[in-house]
Order: C-alpha cells, then sequence, then structure tokens
C-alpha cells in the first residue's frame, strides 16, 4: 500500500503516519528521517520526534538524500517530502521535484508511508528561491498523490480522506 499524508506544520500528521505504520506492519517499520540536524530549533524538533517514537520498535534510517538508496522492506515512513525535496534542491549538487517524485516511487517496500507539508496556504509574498521551492513542492506533493493508494489529510489532529 502506498500512502501520502499531508498537513501543516503541528497538525498531527507525523502521529497519524505512525499509527497507520504500526497497522500495516508484518515485522517491522522503518522510520526514514529525512530532517537535517541544523542549528538548534532543527535539533530541538528531531529530538522531540525521537521521544514520540521511543518505544513503538520503529528502526530509524537517517537519509537525507537520494531517498531511493535505502534497503527497506516491509513498512517504512519517509518523514518528510518537505525537508528532503529541500535537501535535494539546496544542496551541492542540485536535483529537483521530478528527482524526488521518482526516487520515493522506487522505494520497495509492501507499505510506503510518506509524509509531507502543505506550506503554500499562507497567502505570504516569499522571495524567488523560496517560491520556486513552494512550487516544486506543489508538483511533488500532486505527483505523490496521483502515485498513491491512498491520500489523507491531517487537520487539527483529524484524519480527512482525499483518496
Amino acid at each position: 500500500m502506498k500512502i501520502l499524508i499531508i498537513g501543516g506544520s503541528g497538525s498531527g500528521k507525523s502521529e497519524f503516519a505512525e499509527n497507520m505504520a504500526l497497522k500495516l506492519k508484518r515485522n517491522i517499520v522503518y522510520y526514514v528521517a529525512c530532517m537535517m540536524p541544523f542549528g538548534e530549533e532543527g535539533k530541538r524538533r528531531i529530538e522531540r520526534h525521537k521521544k514520540l517514537r521511543k518505544g513503538k520498535g520503529f528502526v530509524t534510517v537517517e537519509q537525507y538524500r537520494d531517498i531511493d538508496k535505502i534497503n527497506v522492506k516491509d513498512t517504512v515512513i519517509i518523514e518528510c517530502v518537505s525537508n528532503l525535496l529541500a535537501n535535494e534542491m539546496f544542496g551541492s549538487e542540485t536535483k529537483n521535484g521530478e528527482y524526488v517524485t521518482e526516487c520515493i516511487e522506487n522505494v520497495q517496500a509492501d507499505n510506503v508511508i510518506v509524509v509531507t507539508n502543505s506550506i503554500s496556504e499562507d497567502g505570504i509574498m516569499y522571495d524567488k528561491d523560496t517560491l520556486g521551492y513552494i512550487e516544486e513542492l506543489n508538483l511533488v506533493n500532486s505527483r505523490l498523490a496521483d502515485w498513491a493508494d491512498s491520500v489523507v489529510e491531517v487537520v487539527c489532529g483529524l484524519p480527512v480522506r482525499v483518496k
């Protein structure tokens, strides 16, 4: 099963993804963490997520780029597309959303749960680079929605099935 989970920051999408993974797994859940630990705020967020996952039996794989290089089976959570895309777009080798999408689509596992952010609904005018990133993320999210068997938006901790 391929599932796309989308929501805003703090919406509860990660917890929803984790619970879904625990229901779908046969033996193991791989938690592929894509956020690079930049700055104190980034490190705090990563530690918070680790604490929330503690005791659930997940095997954490830190993979910041080239997501198709992971070696997983059974059930995998990819957390989160917005970080992965930023890593690819603004890294030493610039890659685009099409590359990120293809990498995710090539992950070989029985269940692939992809977590992504909805960040383009705030009405703020951003600089050119940020707008380019937002456009790429929207394209990735749209293509992943087509690829997925199920799409769920999490709003205020509540899942809303879109597909």
